[in-house]
């Protein structure tokens, strides 16, 4: 960054909303007038191929039973996430909870979808760990009129009725490789570590990190490697050792993932290479600040994870409610966070993203 965060978009302090890291940024959807079968009409039942109709004027319920599901239950960030959704809830008279596995496996999330179905919750919400292993089970929980919000990392379309999206996928993609060739002069190798090789949301974003590097501009900028840390620390850490020493001349390694930045932060701080290989990523600010302030870390981006839960719980409350069906064009409100749209594929985006800096970092808690 320069002076201050060069905020690649900027929001409202106000908002620490973070959407302003929306790097990570959600899209929220709403109801407007146009209702799941005036969509359909027009030949979009929505994500899920309902066609219920929507009733913009419908309360929400009470009593809502939500249940968040991360990718694992002991990822920081996820925490985060869940329990901003879980104190939103009870603001609408709902109840939530966050249930999840201890690993990021494919398959992991499966046996906990199966038994809030059984426990019948008014809705599921979601980071998926795999597109496709959890279809099954979630679309046996649609059948039985359960809610589907997946947030954070998407699941199959077909499989939930809407998608809350830190930000862009394209946005965040393209502005990673923006920061880091920004603080190398676009010179130089570099690598990724991502989180698990399946993770939605880390394939698409480095599919628009790879895309970004064919410009002109980044002609003298090569990815080497695309390593995996499976957002396990200790596994993220030895990952980015091995990167390391297997390549001498790496100028910059983009960690989009808050467990990888942090692990690959605590590793090149006590090394040779601090001052010497860039780092950038996603992040939290309190999980980041003694990197930024030690000069290990000069940039890095994210939402406000709080804000992404908060807004996933009203929108699976909306859904419970009526208001909307997930078609492309409803508007829902989601209260602090005002009025959403729901765009293309049954996703609400959250907002820009954020660039933290010592300018700017200690005006974030998170």
């Amino acid at each position: 960054m320069t002076d201050r965060p060069r905020t690649l978009w900027r929001t409202p302090r106000s908002l620490v909303t973070l959407a302003t890291a929306g790097v990570l940024a959600l899209g929220l959807v709403a109801c407007g007038g146009t209702t799941k079968d005036s969509a359909s009409s027009t030949g979009d039942a929505g994500a899920g191929g309902s066609t219920a109709s929507a009733d913009p004027n419908a309360p929400l319920k009470k009593g809502l039973k939500l249940a968040f599901l991360p990718k694992q239950i002991n990822n920081p960030y996820e925490t985060i996430v869940d329990n901003a959704g879980i104190a939103a809830a009870k603001e609408f008279s709902g109840e939530a909870k966050e249930v999840g596995p201890s690993d990021a496996s494919a398959s992991s999330q499966v046996s906990y979808i199966n038994t809030l179905v059984q426990q019948q919750h008014d809705a599921i919400l979601i980071a998926a760990n795999d597109p496709n292993a959890v279809c099954g089970p979630l679309q046996q929980a649609r059948a039985k009129n359960i809610k589907i919000v997946a947030y954070d990392s998407d699941t199959a379309p077909e499989c939930r009725d809407l998608f809350i999206n830190q930000a862009s996928s394209e946005e965040i993609g393209r502005s990673q490789v923006k920061l880091l060739g920004g603080m190398i002069g676009n010179k130089g190798e570099i690598a990724i570590l991502s989180a698990t090789a399946n993770a939605t949301n880390q394939n698409t974003w480095i599919k628009f990190m790879k895309d970004e590097l064919t410009k002109p501009e980044y002609k003298d900028m090569k990815l080497v490697k695309v390593a995996y840390g499976d957002d396990d620390d200790q596994k993220s850490f030895q990952e980015v050792q091995g990167l390391l020493q297997a390549y001498p001349n790496l100028k910059g390694i983009i960690s989009p993932t808050t467990v990888g930045i942090a692990a690959s932060a605590r590793y090149i701080s006590g090394s040779k290479y601090k001052g010497k290989v860039v780092l950038t990523g996603l992040g939290t600010p309190n999980q980041m600040r003694k990197f930024v302030k030690d000069d290990t870390v000069e940039k890095f981006a994210l939402w406000d994870p709080k804000n992404l839960g908060y807004l996933a719980s009203y929108a699976a409350a909306s859904l419970a409610s009526g208001q909307i069906t997930g078609a492309e064009g409803e508007k829902f409100k989601a209260g602090k966070l005002g009025e959403r749209t729901i765009g293309k594929s049954g996703e609400v985006i959250l907002g820009p993203p954020t660039v933290f800096d010592k300018s700017n970092i200690d005006e974030f808690n998170f």
